[in-house]
C-alpha cells in the first residue's frame, strides 16, 4: 500500500496511477482519494495522484488540532517531496481547493495549475451550516439499502443520479456494521471544524489572486449552496482566462465525469505545462 510519513510521523496512504501531467487530486472536507474514482477513466495522458487526508481514509488518525488546512497543505508538499515531484497541478474539490489556494499563496513554485471544484475564496455560510449538522456523526440509517434511498429522496441539488451512483457513494463512504453505518474518517473532524468556525472568517480573495499566472478553471454545480452564483461572478472578474462550467442538476459536489465537468477538464489539461 503506498503511503509515506509527513514530518510530525503521521502515515498517510496516497495513489499514483497513469502518466503524463502530474495532477494531484485533493478530495472534499470528510472525504478520501475515491472521490475521483468517476473522473479517473476519463483523464487520459495524467499521472493522477491522490491523498488520503489524514484522518480520513486510509490514513492515520492524528487529532483534531491537526485537522487544519495549513497543515493539510503541508502534507500536500510532503508527498510531492516523497514523490521527488518538482510541481504537479491541482484538482481540489471543496476542501482540497482551498488547500490549492493556500499552496499557491505559499508554495507557488510547486504548482503548475489548479481547478476548484465547487469552491471558491467566499464560502455559503448556508452550506457550512448544512455541513455541521453531520459532520463527525454516523448516519441515522442503519443499512447501505437504507442510506441508498435516503440520498436518492432528500439530497439537496441533485437530480437524475441513478441509483447505482448513491450505492457506490455510500459504499465508499461508510462502513455497514451490526450497529449501523459507521463514518470512515476521525469523528474528531468535527471538534476541528466547529473550532475554525469559532474564528473570525479570513479574507481567503488575495488566496485566490496569489493564483495568477496558473491555468486556472471552476467547475460549480448549478444547484451548490456553498460556491454561489455572485461568488463566481466575482472570480471571473478577476481572472477572465479562468475556465468556467456549471453542471446542471447538482449541488454540492458534482461527480466529475458529468459532460460539462469532463469539458472544462479536458480544456484545462491541455492549458496545463
Amino acid at each position: 500500500m503506498p503511503e509515506f510519513h509527513t514530518p510530525d510521523g503521521t502515515r498517510l496512504h496516497y495513489t499514483d496511477e497513469g502518466a503524463g501531467k502530474p495532477v494531484l487530486a485533493l478530495s472534499g472536507l470528510t472525504r478520501n482519494g475515491t472521490d475521483f474514482d468517476y473522473v479517473a477513466p476519463h483523464l487520459g495522458g495524467v499521472r493522477l495522484i491522490r491523498l488520503d487526508y489524514r484522518g480520513r481514509g486510509k490514513s492515520d488518525w492524528s487529532g483534531a488540532e491537526t485537522y487544519t488546512i495549513p497543515i493539510e497543505a503541508g502534507d500536500a508538499i510532503a508527498l510531492l517531496d516523497h514523490l521527488d515531484l518538482p510541481a504537479t497541478a491541482i484538482l481540489g474539490t471543496s476542501r482540497g481547493g482551498l488547500i490549492a489556494m493556500v499552496l499557491a499563496a505559499m508554495a507557488k513554485d510547486r504548482l503548475t495549475g489548479v481547478c476548484l471544484v465547487d469552491i471558491g475564496p467566499e464560502i455559503d455560510p448556508r452550506g457550512l451550516d448544512v455541513i455541521k449538522t453531520y459532520i463527525g456523526k454516523n448516519p441515522a440509517q442503519k443499512t447501505y439499502d437504507e442510506a441508498v434511498a435516503m440520498r436518492a429522496e432528500l439530497l439537496a441539488g441533485f437530480k437524475g443520479v441513478p441509483e447505482s451512483r448513491w450505492r457506490e457513494e455510500v459504499v465508499k463512504h461508510y462502513r455497514e456494521t451490526p450497529d449501523g453505518l459507521q463514518i470512515n474518517y476521525d469523528p474528531a473532524l468535527r471538534d476541528a471544524v466547529l473550532a475554525a468556525g469559532a474564528q473570525p472568517t479570513p479574507d481567503l480573495w488575495p488566496l485566490f489572486d496569489a493564483m495568477a499566472g496558473l491555468p486556472l478553471a471552476t467547475i460549480r454545480g448549478a444547484n451548490s449552496d456553498l460556491l454561489t452564483p455572485k461568488t463566481l461572478a466575482e472570480m471571473q472578474r478577476r481572472r477572465p482566462d479562468m475556465i468556467v462550467a456549471e453542471v446542471p442538476d447538482r449541488g454540492h459536489v458534482p461527480f466529475l465525469d458529468e459532460a460539462e465537468a469532463l469539458k472544462a477538464l479536458e480544456q484545462w489539461l491541455e492549458k496545463l505545462p
